[in-house]
């Protein structure tokens, strides 16, 4: 009799455990990226990237263990705001999203890490600086090289490349630019270079007559700085007013827009370093950029490419997981070697950074960016 009654149990519960091991039907992936503000065109690229993805996977009709998924994009914007961050990391985790594609800026990826990293919640940004990764959080997955490469890059370049003796190092007082700037001093000195002007400014000024002064007053003849692209277009213009017309200037990745080379360049030359490697150094980036602009009407502006890339290496994750529970993907996209359709292998390693990454140097020519150099053995 109890052997019998143990069987009808099991019986009446075999149908409630095959719904529990079925995957959902529909499947969220999150964007937590700057929609409004200074770094709208940035962020929105990054969104009409996963859109394009999910777009064409849902054509193809996505499957996990022979069952079609619907993938559905659930975005935020963070508005590059770190308390915004926060509050729009748990507004996705509330949503049930498997993964989340975001943040472009530094200081509200760090401040997000948390609510994510609580929900066991795969985080997958285009940030750069060091310590999103440094948070002791498994959760935390970048997806192009670190400002400590970044650094490197810039004072190589700007040293060995550059025909310019007096350098003004402008930061825009975010984590992002304090660290990348702090990290370009470092090796200045270690190199025996001292910086002519030094200043830390904020991400919105336009108004340089300060800093136009000192560099003045230091003959300057070239600056780094991690301005955005709106910032830099107002410096130069001030630079060439007030005769420094001969001067060089190296950014960081948020100049690489398609702002400055649409615009009359009043001085020397403009340079921008970048992980964020463009399209069309890839291989498969000439198709991308087809498709993205016949889907969206416009040209990657930043890192479309790679949160297209992002989507598929959360679903190539679901699948080898052959599941959508976020920690089972997580310890799928740890594990594997993803393949990238565009930017090609996607591997992170224990701490989350991309193993892969690389530093490319652009200048403006002929009003678009120009690759002039890349490497990842910037000394």
């Amino acid at each position: 009799m109890i052997q019998r009654r143990n069987l009808l149990i099991a019986g009446g519960l075999a149908p409630f455990l095959g719904a529990c091991s079925r995957l959902p039907d529909t499947v969220k992936i999150g964007v937590a990226q700057p929609l409004s503000g200074p770094l709208a065109a940035l962020g929105k690229d990054m969104l009409a990237g996963v859109q394009l993805a999910v777009k064409e996977l849902n054509e193809a009709h996505f499957s996990v263990k022979n069952q079609a998924i619907t993938l559905e994009v659930v975005s935020r914007d963070d508005k590059s705001d770190a308390a915004t961050g926060k509050k729009v990391a748990q507004e996705l985790v509330d949503a049930g999203v498997v993964a989340v594609i975001g943040n472009l800026n530094s200081g509200v990826s760090i401040e997000s890490a948390p609510v994510y990293a609580a929900a066991g919640i795969p985080q997958l940004a285009i940030s750069t600086n060091p310590k999103y990764t440094q948070l002791g959080l498994s959760t935390t997955l970048r997806l192009v090289a670190n400002d400590d490469l970044q650094a490197k890059a810039m004072a190589s370049y700007a040293l060995s490349n550059l025909k310019a003796e007096r350098w003004a190092l402008v930061d825009d007082g975010t984590p992002y630019g304090k660290a990348l700037i702090a990290g370009v001093q470092a090796l200045f000195k270690k190199k025996g270079k001292e910086a002519a002007v030094a200043v830390s400014l904020d991400a919105k000024t336009t108004n340089f007559d300060d800093l136009i002064a000192k560099m003045v007053a230091a003959k300057a003849d070239g600056v780094i700085t991690t301005l955005a692209d709106f910032q830099v277009e107002a410096l130069v213009k001030a630079m060439a007013k007030a005769g420094l017309r001969d001067a060089v200037l190296l950014g960081g990745d948020t100049i690489k827009t398609n702002l400055l080379p649409k615009m009359d360049m009043p001085i020397r030359a403009v340079y921008s370093t970048s992980p964020v490697i463009e399209p069309y150094e890839f291989s498969a980036g000439r198709s991308f950029e087809t498709r993205f602009a016949a889907a969206t009407k416009q040209e990657v502006v930043y890192g479309a490419h790679y949160a297209y890339d992002a989507v598929h290496s959360i679903t190539l994750a679901m699948i080898r997981a052959g599941s959508a529970t976020p920690a089972k993907v997580l310890a799928a996209m740890k594990e594997l070697d993803l393949h990238g359709p565009v930017t090609a292998s996607l591997r992170y390693d224990a701490a989350g950074e991309q193993a892969f990454g690389t530093i490319s140097v652009y200048a403006i020519e002929k009003g678009r960016w120009a690759s002039v150099m890349r490497t990842r053995d910037w000394d």
